[in-house]
């Protein structure tokens, strides 16, 4: 039996809401596979109508959990998509004409952004809340996952390729009280991570990045154009490092402390 030429990947945990409006678009690929963390809904039953091509575990690294879904994937192409994207007819199109015809081993796609159905074109890629493109279309091998639980490190190998031409459509939050909840899921994790790797960082500098961070997503990335919306990005991009730091000390630590 000859080797798949393109595999998608998904990674959930519990995305039964969403799960099915992914996998429907997906048909475009020689291999759907899918990666079930933990999950307690119906996200496999959704799953198992789209594919056999199932694995199921329990990881608590990010990074981990999309390494495993990469090594079980058959193709020599692989897509990685989230449970909250949507790959369009047209980039469909343009990631199976790359995959046969391409000569290069990694290319990044584009990304739109929405939230509880708007389009949020600006503001994005403030340092972990929200990007503008991933390096999600690319060779089995020449990318793996770092160890972390949020916003792993990424190794890539291999000649990188242009940037595709159509965007995925990404559907980051439902509402503001969504993005909020996101932001706190996010510092838990981000302040274990800092846990693990020692490095909680100094009080005054996460303070100064407050500012920063704000000016580098409301003026530089353009978020002001975007009201409201701009405003929520702003301050939840500002606020990502200090919330973290705050966790990692305040909590975090002192309870593994306390577990010795």
């Amino acid at each position: 039996m000859s080797r798949p030429l393109l595999s998608t990947l998904v990674v959930v945990h519990n995305e039964e809401q969403r799960l099915d409006a992914c996998l429907e678009r997906l048909a475009f690929a020689d291999e759907i596979v899918v990666v079930l963390d933990k999950c307690t809904d119906g996200s496999r039953r959704i799953a198992e109508r789209y594919t056999a091509r199932l694995l199921e575990g329990a990881w608590e690294i990010e990074g981990e959990r999309r390494n495993a879904g990469i090594e079980f994937c058959d193709g020599e192409w692989i897509l990685e998509v989230d449970a909250d994207e949507w790959i369009t007819p047209e980039l469909a199109q343009e990631v199976r004409l790359l995959a046969k015809e391409g000569n290069a081993d990694i290319h990044a796609i584009p990304v739109d952004n929405y939230v509880g159905g708007h389009y949020i074109r600006h503001g994005w890629g403030g340092g972990g809340f929200g990007m503008v493109s991933y390096p999600g279309l690319f060779r089995k091998g020449v990318k793996v996952w770092g160890p972390q639980r949020v916003h792993p490190h990424l190794v890539v190998s291999g000649r990188q390729g242009a940037m595709l031409k159509n965007p995925v459509t990404h559907h980051i939050d439902d509402s503001i009280s969504a993005m909020l909840m996101r932001l706190d899921r996010y510092t838990t994790w981000r302040a274990r991570d800092l846990c693990d790797e020692g490095k909680p960082g100094a009080l005054p500098n996460m303070v100064r990045k407050v500012f920063s961070r704000f000016w580098k997503c409301w003026v530089v990335r353009k978020a002001y154009r975007e009201g409201g919306y701009g405003m929520v990005m702003g301050i939840c991009s500002a606020l990502y490092p200090l919330l973290a730091h705050l966790k990692a000390t305040l909590e975090e630590m002192p309870a593994r402390e306390a577990r010795k």
